[in-house]
């Protein structure tokens, strides 16, 4: 979308960041004061991706003047929390601001340049570091280009960034990365299994008759044995079976 301004043309654009939780947390804020006020004063349109991921996705929508003010506060709020995190450390040299952008990977050769030569040329005029993953991100067409830097490497950088984005449009369609959620840790005890819901451990039946099946069994036939090690069992000893409902979120960490 585009439309007139006293400056020229002003272009509408949505740009896609991935953040940690703990990323997401410092850019709400208390009561969500901190995001509040990033929306009030930058007028850019911000949004977070809901649900318990570890990582989430924050789509700041605006005219490309509020983008921009949105991204310098944001770069600002993490400065801030990186010196905060120093005071009581005994680290001397001070990490870079980073922010990782979601982009469709049709658009990241462009990014790239012939030879690598845009990605050179924006480093050197920015002073930010910028990666682009060789690696789409999971069940999408979108891969993750990491800027580092001074907060105003990384407006200068997110600039030059859009600059490129509008010259060379997306191709085709484009399947956005949605993060996962984080599969809920599992324990045992007292014979039952649990899995770990927030502060809490919620009973599992499934998992724990599972858990009691293995229990009951001894280990794998060991090595150079050609039958099974279980007593009183031969060819013709029936068997019985026993089925169990794992939900997915967590049948990995059974595996």
């Amino acid at each position: 979308d585009t439309k007139v301004t006293e400056g020229g043309l002003n272009v509408t654009l949505t740009i896609r960041l991935l953040m940690h939780g703990k990323e997401v947390g410092s850019i709400i804020g208390k009561k969500g004061e901190t995001v509040k006020k990033m929306r009030e004063e930058s007028g850019a349109r911000i949004n977070i991706s809901e649900g318990s991921c570890p990582e989430r996705i924050v789509t700041i929508t605006g005219p490309t003047d509020a983008i921009f003010k949105a991204f310098s506060m944001i770069a600002l709020k993490f400065e801030e929390d990186i010196n905060t995190s120093m005071t009581n450390s005994t680290v001397t040299s001070k990490p870079p601001v980073t922010l990782r952008l979601v982009v469709p990977a049709s658009q990241c050769g462009s990014l790239i340049g012939k030879g690598g030569s845009k990605i050179k040329e924006i480093r050197e005029s920015t002073g930010a570091q910028v990666q682009v993953a060789g690696d789409m991100l999971p069940n999408s067409t979108e891969r993750a280009v990491t800027i580092s830097g001074t907060p105003d490497a990384i407006i200068q950088c997110v600039k030059q960034i859009c600059v490129v984005m509008l010259e060379s449009p997306p191709k085709g369609a484009t399947i956005p990365y949605r993060p996962k959620p984080a599969s809920a840790p599992i324990i045992f005890a007292g014979g039952q299994a649990f899995t770990i819901q927030g502060q809490y451990a919620i009973p599992h039946p499934d998992l724990t008759k599972l858990h009691q099946l293995a229990m009951q069994h001894p280990p794998f036939t060991p090595l150079g044995q050609t039958t099974p090690g279980f007593p009183g069992l031969d060819a013709t000893t029936p068997t019985s079976s026993h089925e169990l409902t794992i939900p997915n979120d967590v049948s990995g960490p059974i595996v």
